[in-house]
């Protein structure tokens, strides 16, 4: 980040404001984790931070300090929309593009207070008065421990702050096993370890509290896995009758896609689930080596993310939208 920026920075935290923190539509790990820890920090500095998700986020996450804070667009749109008028700062975290608050862009794009950008995905678009964005970080929560670091408050982060910021690294990287973990991230996560998280329950708290119908659609997902080792890709499917079937709730496809690149010799993996109440298909890519999911999504199917892991949807029906995928990955590469 610029000294200058950083100065700036410096000069507008040095007294009390209202602040809004915004993260991207249906928030993953990353994004409630980033978000929460500058809410603390900035507490901690007597503003008066208020975060507001665009829409709900996963129960998985719902243990996260602060949470229960968090104020969700889509449920009080007037109410969300005069507290970020009234922001005297916003903060976007892990997303480059007010697009990626859906409904919320249109609020967002009448702000005329100063906006900071936090994040880590490719090709960040230019609508931030203060932009930290790089993609050689594996998560926003670690842009947001230096973030906290390069204001010189570091002192400031404490257990609450940490497990937030650990929870987002963790959650991005994979349990630190993606190519983006770095030095850098083992020794800011041994730094949240000393300052007292407990690593093992935040593991429990994501990983290990599944309903009985998340693991039998789980198990359908996996049922429903087409394998293409002529041209190393996975994908699988589910639809809404699927989901309903087994009562599927936010964040019950959260790491699924993942399974198809466990396969000897599968470099690219999908998922593409159903939503009738959208009208959309929403996928999932996720790719091993140099294969860039990032591109072929904001080619093909609307969407962008990161070289190894992207998001994207299609407005076609189901079989129209395979049909599509496997056309294209037969012209691949991989």
């Amino acid at each position: 980040m610029k000294k200058e920026d950083i100065f700036a920075l410096q000069q507008l935290l040095a007294t009390p404001k209202k602040i809004a923190i915004i993260p991207h539509r249906s928030p993953d790990g990353d994004a409630m984790g980033s978000t929460l820890a500058l809410y603390h920090f900035l507490l901690k500095l007597n503003h008066k931070p208020t975060v507001i998700a665009p829409n709900d986020f996963p129960n998985f996450l719902a243990w996260l300090p602060g949470s229960e804070t968090v104020l969700i667009y889509e449920n009080d749109k007037a109410n969300c929309a005069q507290i970020i008028k009234e922001a005297e700062i916003v903060f976007t975290l892990d997303f480059n593009a007010l697009h990626r608050t859906g409904e919320m862009e249109q609020v967002l794009n009448k702000v005329t207070a100063p906006m900071v950008m936090i994040d880590h995905h490719q090709k960040p678009d230019h609508y931030a008065t203060f932009t930290y964005s790089d993609t050689i970080f594996g998560s926003t929560c670690e842009m947001v421990y230096n973030f906290i670091t390069f204001l010189g408050n570091k002192d400031l982060i404490d257990k609450t702050i940490a497990t937030c910021i650990y929870t987002g690294i963790t959650t991005d990287s994979g349990s630190f096993r993606f190519p983006s973990t770095t030095g850098t991230t083992h020794r800011i996560v041994a730094d949240l370890v000393d300052l007292g998280i407990d690593n093992s329950e935040i593991h429990n708290q994501i990983f290990d509290n599944n309903s009985f119908d998340r693991l039998q659609l789980l198990g359908r997902a996996l049922q429903n896995m087409k394998v293409f080792p002529e041209y190393k890709t996975a994908y699988t499917t589910l639809t809404q009758k699927e989901l309903d079937e087994f009562h599927y709730v936010k964040g019950d496809t959260e790491g699924v896609v993942n399974y198809g690149l466990t396969i000897k010799g599968i470099h690219f993996a999908a998922i593409f689930i159903e939503h009738k109440d959208e009208n959309i298909i929403k996928i999932s890519f996720r790719s091993q080596g140099n294969f860039d999911v990032n591109q072929f999504a904001r080619d093909h199917f609307n969407g962008g993310g990161h070289i190894n892991a992207a998001g994207g949807k299609s407005y076609e029906s189901m079989k129209e939208t395979i049909k599509k995928f496997e056309k294209l990955i037969s012209k691949l590469t991989i």
